[in-house]
């Protein structure tokens, strides 16, 4: 199964929240499952939208308690790694989609480029040389994929 992870901070405002649902339930409309970091804002709109659809969530938790995972997380992973899950998420996905974002997520496209992922970014507040701009959830993800596609 492909696996897509999507990234951004644990709150966010509710134009981005409907954008990362919009892209958690796209990415359950390909059969793909969608791995995130398992909280708020942007992790749990996604994975919301992803569960709308019928899709299979995994929160990779920074700490190490479950309950700590938002409702639509399927499998939460406790990790106690604090940000240094950030790697786990980057290199389990197949690519990631970047929405809006703090430090973590400027970490998690750094990763990610660094071991040769595809990152989208939508409302992004960054311009990084060699993640590639989505003008909405479906292209997002559409791009995720084809990028996955041309990796196989």
């Amino acid at each position: 199964m492909i696996q897509i992870g999507v990234i951004g901070a644990g709150s966010c405002d509710r134009e981005l929240e409907n954008l990362a649902e919009e892209v958690g339930a796209e990415i359950a409309r390909n059969d793909a499952l969608l791995i995130c970091g398992g909280l708020g804002g942007v992790m749990e709109a996604s994975a919301r939208g992803a569960k709308k659809e019928s899709g299979t969530t995994v929160g990779l938790l920074p700490g190490d308690n479950r309950k700590s995972a938002n409702p639509y997380i399927d499998i939460a992973i406790v990790t106690e790694m604090g940000h240094a899950r950030n790697v786990i998420i980057t290199r389990s996905a197949d690519a990631l989609i970047a929405l809006g974002g703090e430090y973590g997520t400027l970490s998690e496209i750094a990763h990610s480029l660094k071991m040769g992922k595809t990152v989208v970014t939508l409302q992004s507040k960054w311009e990084i040389e060699g993640t590639i701009r989505a003008s909405d959830p479906k292209d997002a993800v559409r791009i995720a994929l084809d990028s996955i596609s041309e990796k196989q």
